[in-house]
């Protein structure tokens, strides 16, 4: 029960996370779920899902009310990322738990490397999400989100940046809708698999709405490269320490 208490009070975490940065929650939901709360990695892939759906959709109608969204862009990436979605939660359970969490660990350690050392893109409003560039794009983020039952804001918001066109703090907002969308059909590929605490899930949406409304500010206030390099930051932190878990626990 202390245990719980504890993972409940770092759900805190995922909606501070998604407020500030769009992304990010589904990155510290799923070790909390695995290592703290205890719960199995095919299990907890789904819950994630559930937790961060939900948050992030809420999130997401706030972002749309202060026009911080962009509403094609959030269609564009979430019929082709549920698509990638749906087919990525069929390839959950063919691999190992030390697997599923190596190859989360590493995918966030390449992408916050990239969104820390990488440069911002040039002109970006000269190419707003043209679809030769979206498409692709938004269907691989989607393989990922169910694959890892995350969000995806991780990868969705370098991948507005680069090939949508459009800045941080609008990629935050419009990430949320796109997450949101992503984790309704990655959840409805899961919930085939796995059962899962619909109470403790319930739970943590709670508390990450509350750490959500903390958050808010937060992104408001933040200079846009701030952000950019809090976000990789976080990224390469919680990477390093989930490769610790898994090789500790071999």
């Amino acid at each position: 029960m202390a245990l719980e208490t504890v993972a409940l009070f770092l759900a805190l975490l995922i909606g501070l996370s998604l407020g500030a940065l769009g992304s990010g929650g589904s990155i510290v939901t799923l070790p909390i779920l695995v290592y703290v709360a205890g719960v199995a990695p095919e299990s907890a892939v789904g819950m994630s899902m559930a937790i961060v759906g939900g948050t992030s959709l809420a999130g997401a109608f706030l972002h749309w009310w202060r026009g911080t969204l962009v509403p094609r862009i959030v269609v564009l990436f979430s019929v082709f990322g549920m698509a990638g979605a749906y087919v990525g939660s069929i390839g959950t359970h063919l691999v190992s738990a030390s697997v599923l969490m190596s190859l989360f660990s590493i995918l966030m350690l390449i992408v916050g490397t990239r969104m820390l050392f990488g440069k911002q893109p040039v002109d970006a409003t000269a190419r707003v999400c043209v679809p030769s560039r979206c498409v692709p794009a938004a269907f691989l983020v989607g393989l990922v989100t169910g694959f890892l039952g995350v969000g995806g804001g991780f990868l969705i918001v370098p991948a507005l940046v680069w090939f949508a066109g459009i800045d941080t703090k609008k990629a935050i907002g419009t990430s949320l809708g796109i997450i949101a969308a992503n984790s309704v059909a990655g959840l409805s590929g899961q919930m085939q698999y796995a059962h899962w605490d619909w109470a403790l899930t319930g739970r943590f949406v709670v508390c990450a709405l509350i750490g959500m409304g903390a958050g808010f500010p937060i992104a408001r206030r933040t200079p846009e490269q701030a952000l950019r390099k809090a976000f990789a930051i976080v990224l390469i932190a919680v990477s390093a320490a989930i490769a610790w878990q898994v090789i500790y626990r071999r």
